[in-house]
């Protein structure tokens, strides 16, 4: 990787400044990174250096945090949002990946912003993070997986209340959803021949249909297709009982049927390293699996671990899409 990577401000009233600088201080002999935001919303203390253009951060990794200027409309209260500043949180967003669609960046890594806030101050109109990218990178959807040294999921649906789920579960986001998570996990994780789990949508994955009908109606005929297909598939399974230890290793990731079926497991499995990767993008994010935390902002007792984890996730799929890209020309 020759390319820095390219960092978002994220919500400045929240935990991203602290744990923006905390992380250029553990990887800053590592790997180089950028961050993209207002140097006021920093400390003085932070040590930044100020870069004009993303080649110049890998020189100025050594001496301080290489912050690329984007003016925000006021000054940063760490624990109280302020509307003013939601487009601009938004325009570092797209500033990012105009950054590595135009080869200047490597990849992008968000850090963390307030749903709310942007909605509320800028009309933000996608339902978080994942979409939007989606939207910036010309693709009709982008897949959310979360990821841990100790399991790995992708939620079908994301972002819906818990009543739309059986509605909006078709074959064909089902399908989609497990050809690029297994698509991904080759090009950009090395697994040659990845294996899925799939969770059932009900309780004891419908129990042959006396707890819910999508199983045999829709989930799956969809697997035995795939599987047909030569996707290493396994499901249809109970969601209670996929993620102790000994069910963990026997896949590579756990296909979820809804947003807190994938998230609660990863979660309570690893709390502090979590990732989110988004799939399907023709290019690489990452992010940390938390969020602004406002209640800690500016108090020093946010933890970088999550992002420091995310940046180096992104480094490692960065090098490993360019050797399969290579291999496959």
């Amino acid at each position: 990787m020759n390319r820095p990577i390219a960092l978002t401000c994220g919500e400045p009233a929240g935990v991203a400044p602290e744990i923006t600088v905390a992380a250029w201080r553990k990887l800053r002999e590592v790997l180089p990174f950028f961050v993209i935001g207002d140097p006021r919303h920093f400390l003085a203390a932070d040590g930044l250096i100020e870069i004009s253009h993303p080649d110049q951060a890998v020189a100025a990794m050594a001496k301080g945090l290489p912050i690329l200027p984007h003016e925000f409309s006021v000054p940063n209260n760490p624990g109280t949002a302020n509307l003013g500043n939601a487009q601009a949180v938004i325009d570092v967003i797209a500033r990012a990946v105009k950054l590595v669609q135009t080869g200047q960046a490597s990849a992008v890594c968000t850090n963390p912003i307030n749903k709310q806030v942007l909605k509320e101050g800028a009309d933000f109109a996608h339902p978080g993070h994942t979409e939007y990218l989606a939207d910036l990178g010309g693709v009709k959807r982008s897949i959310m997986m979360l990821m841990a040294p100790e399991l790995r999921v992708v939620p079908v649906t994301i972002h819906i209340p818990l009543d739309r789920v059986a509605v909006a579960l078709t074959p064909e986001l089902l399908r989609e959803t497990i050809l690029t998570t297994h698509r991904a996990l080759i090009r950009d994780f090395g697994l040659q021949n990845p294996r899925l789990a799939v969770a059932g949508l009900n309780p004891h994955a419908g129990e042959g249909g006396t707890m819910g009908g999508q199983e045999n109606a829709m989930i799956i005929p969809l697997l035995n297709e795939l599987r047909a297909r030569g996707l290493n598939l396994t499901g249809p399974l109970p969601a209670d009982t996929m993620f102790h230890p000994a069910a963990r290793e026997t896949y590579d990731v756990a296909i979820c049927m809804y947003h807190d079926q994938a998230l609660i497991p990863i979660k309570t499995v690893n709390f502090s390293a979590g990732v989110n990767v988004t799939l399907g993008l023709p290019f690489i994010r990452t992010s940390p699996d938390h969020g602004t935390a406002f209640d800690i902002a500016g108090k020093g007792l946010a933890s970088p671990t999550s992002l420091i984890e995310a940046l180096l996730a992104a480094r490692n799929m960065v090098n490993q899409r360019a050797s399969y890209d290579l291999q496959h020309a």
